[in-house]
């Protein structure tokens, strides 16, 4: 059996010019004016090694202003000690040779679609029992897997955090990915919030009485942003985040990502496809599938090169850009980023600088390191980005419990654990002032 000091000194090996590559880079990162103008915009949160600050980018508001006090108390953005790995590549190294947690124990839930799709929701069970067994009027928190329907190790660990603090953890996987049957000859485009919506609905019914919130890593985040701009202000949502999101999803597989991020989850695509290859034939060129060489590759002879109605590259993203109505979202949604992400790219490029200083749901919480859903930590919990967002919503609970209080309406119930007393969600234009 190989040491984790053995496999360290392996992927260092492997990916030494890259490291070196990207180190410089963050060295150009770390020269002033770097970052582009965003380094001299939105509210610092010094770290307390004083060797860094992350910033929060947003447009001026009641909320704002209470999120700036709620992120400036929080443990997690000033416990220190959360930029001791400083290259991104030795950041997600670290994160994924961490001995592993103990597996959570899951119960899965299969959801019948109005075109008999299916798609799964995974319960994380804790002492209370089953996420979906009822009981005391909680939170949702509904976990969106990557675009690759990866359940990583951080998404498992985000959904116990979670369910320590009272909320009720459910993961969403798309059909055909992690084990969900396949029982159309179609997947779930980048940016089709479709399958979400039903899921969103049948988890408001499951559990009326409570709110619901989502939180996604990564490029799943394309996912979570076209719902919300799709749906507006009949999301659901009472919140969402969004940990290292893509913001731009043409622009992201056609420049191509680090090799060591993308041919993992190529094979992993790969892997869960080809036990549908009989089904998707009749469908797409499965030889041409199992034969792409990248992701933009795939995704094409996935939704674009199909047998029935196929499509240009330049139609696909027409409909499936994460942003294409981000002016109609109406939900709070916190971007937790870092400015050393490798596989999203500078932040001057990939980040939409003018949605968060103008749109008043958009919060980008920015900081210089963290790599990609990284964000270590030697602390227990191992990653404060984690911390960062359950303190978020914790935030967005006191913070619309407080105006409820102020204009003297009613709090029928819960929100955010059993310590909190949630209105429904509606969000009023006083909120923004």
């Amino acid at each position: 059996m190989v040491s984790p000091e053995g496999l360290v000194a392996a992927a260092a090996v492997l990916t030494g010019l890259g490291l070196l590559a990207w180190r410089l880079w963050v060295a150009w990162l770390e020269v002033p004016g770097a970052w582009g103008e965003e380094e001299e915009e939105g509210i610092p949160f010094i770290a307390g090694d004083s060797s860094g600050c992350c910033r929060l980018l947003c447009k001026p508001s009641a909320l704002a202003q209470h999120l700036v006090q709620s992120l400036g108390r929080s443990a997690a953005l000033r416990g220190g000690h959360w930029l001791w790995l400083r290259w991104p590549w030795l950041q997600m190294l670290w994160q994924l040779l961490q001995p592993p947690e103990p597996e959570p124990v899951v119960a899965r839930e299969l959801l019948q679609l109005p075109d008999t799709g299916l798609v799964a929701l995974d319960w994380l069970v804790g002492p209370r029992g089953a996420g979906g067994s009822g009981g005391s009027p909680s939170s949702v928190l509904l976990l969106i897997p990557n675009a690759a329907g990866k359940v990583t190790g951080g998404l498992r660990q985000l959904g116990l955090r979670a369910l320590e603090r009272g909320f009720i953890p459910v993961i969403f996987n798309r059909r055909g990915h992690n084990g969900c049957p396949l029982t159309t000859p179609r997947l779930q485009p980048f940016g089709d919030p479709a399958d979400l919506r039903e899921a969103v609905t049948y988890l408001c019914c499951r559990h009326p009485a409570a709110s619901l919130l989502a939180v996604s890593e990564g490029s799943g985040s394309g996912l979570l942003l076209a719902y919300l701009g799709e749906s507006g202000s009949s999301s659901r949502l009472a919140a969402a985040a969004c940990i290292s999101p893509v913001f731009r999803g043409r622009e992201w597989f056609e420049a191509g990502m680090p090799w060591l991020y993308e041919w993992p989850l190529l094979l992993h695509l790969k892997r869960g496809l080809s036990r549908y290859s009989r089904s998707l034939a009749e469908a797409v060129d499965v030889d041409g599938l199992l034969g792409s060489r990248s992701l933009r590759e795939l995704e094409e002879a996935l939704f674009c090169r199909t047998k029935s109605r196929p499509t240009s590259w330049e139609s696909y993203w027409e409909r499936n850009e994460p942003l294409r109505d981000a002016d109609e979202a109406a939900v709070p949604v916190l971007c937790l980023c870092s400015a050393d992400d490798p596989v999203r790219g500078p932040p001057a490029r990939s980040l939409p600088l003018e949605l968060f200083r103008s749109s008043p749901y958009f919060f980008l919480l920015l900081t210089p390191r963290g790599g990609h859903c990284g964000f270590p930590r030697r602390r227990p919990g191992r990653c404060w980005g984690h911390e960062a967002v359950l303190e978020y919503f914790r935030a967005m609970a006191e913070f619309l419990r407080q105006e409820e209080r102020r204009k003297g309406l009613p709090r029928p119930r819960r929100w955010g654990g059993p310590t909190l007393e949630p209105p429904v969600f509606t969000w009023q234009r006083s909120y923004t002032r």
